[in-house]
């Protein structure tokens, strides 16, 4: 009775399993001023993007910008700039906590209906081999509840005795082969009870993460826009101008340190297949959480654009630098992953010329930008 409540237990859970399709999210940052690129030939082996490098008069702002000037009491636009971009940060490592937890409960839920279904099919051989015990049961009560061993020393028909030996060990055979069938059976179905009710409390735990990592991501974002909010239309300006002038510069002193003087490696046929995805989705807006086909984060892009290369890798951003493998700048081509940030919460795919393609973060759509605008912690190669 113990087991048939465990295991109508483990199809109840089943039956009240519903796992959100919740979303995520991901961070990055501006094109650089000054640096234009035309629409990239995915067909074309080689550089998948041209860029137009700007000259030395680019690096000065576009507009003039005071980056002391006070604003609201917090000092300047500078710190406002550092601030937000400490937000989004933040929200794109929480984005990807979550991308996590969603990706282990939707895995966890379906180890858990395989086991409600292991658990259905073994009650029902459990059935059937009781029957079959039942049977043979029957059986010896209709021959006078003696053993058919028994019944044949009585016999006084030599024939009749030697005839049943063969049958009667066949018989014991059987007998034990289903009680050892019925003993394997009725302790899978304790073992399946055991894993579903361990999975069950593993899904909790992620619903708990996702819903703590969400929390952490609106707080984030609704932070960041805040602040925005709270500009001056001049104020604001000037803060863009700021956020361009600090990825001008990053990209600047990347190209500057002659780095794709070694950069000169063609796409693979699955490289340029993702990257022509990936740049086909130039302009659609970033939604934390998303994977297309109208919207997407950084690693939703990422992760769709070599799905439709033929090569799936992890939904995230840090679980696609944990287990791709590693290559050395030097040796980059089209299609590889740069991975940002020393928690490795954003990534963008290189497309040659010493450019990416990513989803940025909220408020922005797919772009492309310099690849050294962002701290690059390393590059991985999905096809390798």
């Amino acid at each position: 009775m113990n087991r048939r409540r465990c295991a109508a237990a483990a199809i109840a859970l089943v039956c009240a399993l519903s796992v959100s399709a919740l979303q995520v999210q991901a961070m990055a940052a501006p094109a650089p001023p000054g640096v234009t690129a035309s629409s990239p030939d995915p067909t074309a082996p080689g550089m998948a993007a041209s860029v137009t490098r700007p000259g030395p008069d680019a690096m000065a702002p576009a507009a003039p910008v005071t980056p002391n000037a006070p604003y609201a009491g917090r000092g300047s636009l500078e710190k406002v700039r550092e601030e937000i971009d400490s937000l989004y940060l933040q929200a794109g490592a929480a984005t990807d906590a979550y991308n996590l937890a969603e990706e282990q409960s939707a895995k966890q839920s379906a180890e858990i209906v395989g086991l409600a279904k292991a658990v259905v099919a073994g009650q029902a051989k459990i059935a059937d081999l009781r029957n079959m015990a039942g049977a043979q049961a029957r059986e010896q009560y209709r021959n006078g509840g003696l053993p058919p061993g028994a019944q044949l020393l009585l016999s006084d028909n030599p024939q009749l005795f030697l005839d049943g030996v063969n049958r009667v060990q066949q018989s014991q055979q059987a007998t034990k082969g289903l009680l050892a069938e019925l003993t394997r059976t009725q302790e899978d179905l304790e073992r399946y009870t055991r894993d579903a009710g361990t999975n069950w409390k593993k899904l909790e735990a992620n619903r708990v993460k996702q819903a703590a990592a969400k929390k952490k991501i609106n707080e984030r974002i609704a932070a960041a826009k805040k602040l925005e909010s709270q500009l001056a239309k001049d104020e604001l300006a000037g803060l863009h101008q700021l956020e361009e002038d600090f990825a001008y510069r990053a990209q600047a002193a990347w190209l500057g340190s002659g780095v794709l003087k070694e950069i000169n490696r063609d796409a693979s046929a699955s490289g340029r297949k993702a990257v022509s995805f990936a740049t086909a989705q130039i302009g659609k807006p970033y939604v934390w959480g998303a994977e297309g086909p109208r919207s997407y984060d950084c690693s939703g892009l990422t992760s769709q654009a070599w799905a439709a290369a033929g090569i799936p890798i992890p939904r995230t951003s840090q679980e696609q630098w944990r287990q791709l493998p590693h290559i050395a700048i030097k040796d980059m081509r089209p299609g590889d992953l740069i991975i940002y940030h020393g928690d490795a919460s954003h990534v963008g795919m290189y497309v040659g010329d010493g450019v990416i393609v990513h989803a940025p973060r909220p408020g922005r759509n797919v772009t492309l930008t310099g690849a050294g605008t962002m701290r690059i912690l390393g590059v991985v190669r999905p096809d390798s």
